[in-house]
């Protein structure tokens, strides 16, 4: 197998880092493989904001629900969707950019962002170091907006840390996957199959952290109401529209 493969197939969140520095030149590869990432009609709308600040990494572990591995991290990495190069792009030819106030236009960032983390992070394990996706900066995004001096027609979606992974981090085992036949799907969704696989699931999970002593874990139903049943991000459609996006669809 090749080591792409190989490390995609081995993917963890890291939460567990020795303490040792992320080098310089290996942080400008990553960002270097990140901005190769692509992005929709090559508008390039995602820019990365970044700190090795231990204060700042502090900070940003607090408005993060408290996460202990961010403060712990040696790099933070916030992904964010930025329409404002291109707004000045199109000022400079006498147009008028409203991408932003679309639901288009928030999607195209997103998934964008998403794209872009996801190599970032493939990037960043294969020079060793580990990373987790941070979701929880979008309980805290004016605050955010204010610490990284962020722009109209921006706005911080996700964030990651990147640090040296410890022996024991790297060693855990891989938490398991719904059944492969309940993902992946020929022609056309399979209903039953997609729901069979969550009753499956349950078991799997179970099995899994009782062998791995994490008895105190809910099951994957539990775990997913504590989560679904309500909205867990506060004022999501205020900071975007206080960024200058509006979810709307184009008259």
């Amino acid at each position: 197998m090749n080591e792409i493969l190989q490390e995609l197939l081995n993917r963890k969140s890291i939460r567990n880092f020795t303490g040792e520095s992320v080098k310089d030149e290996d942080l400008k590869l990553i960002f270097e493989a990140a901005q190769r990432a692509p992005t929709s009609v090559n508008g390039q709308q995602v820019s990365i904001v970044y700190t090795k600040d231990k204060e700042k990494l502090k900070q940003i572990s607090e408005l993060c629900a408290g996460q202990e591995h961010i403060k712990n991290c040696e790099v933070f990495v916030m992904f964010v969707i930025d329409y404002n190069r291109t707004a000045y792009t199109l000022e400079k030819i006498n147009q008028k950019q409203m991408i932003q106030e679309s639901a288009e236009g928030i999607i195209v960032g997103s998934v964008d962002a998403g794209i872009m983390l996801s190599t970032l992070q493939t990037a960043a394990r294969s020079l060793g170091y580990g990373t987790t996706a941070i979701g929880a900066v979008r309980l805290s995004v004016e605050k955010f907006i204010e610490i990284l001096d962020l722009p109209k027609n921006t706005y911080p979606l996700v964030g990651s840390t990147i640090g040296v992974p410890t022996k024991e981090a790297l060693q855990a085992p891989l938490k398991p996957r719904i059944p492969f036949d309940s993902f992946v799907f020929e022609d056309k969704y399979d209903d039953k199959k997609a729901k069979d696989g969550i009753e499956s699931y349950e078991t799997i999970l179970s099995d899994f952290r009782k062998a791995n002593g994490m008895n105190y874990k809910t099951s994957y139903k539990e775990e997913m109401a504590r989560f679904y049943t309500k909205s867990y991000t506060r004022d999501i459609k205020k900071t975007f529209e206080h960024q200058g996006f509006i979810f709307k669809d184009s008259n």
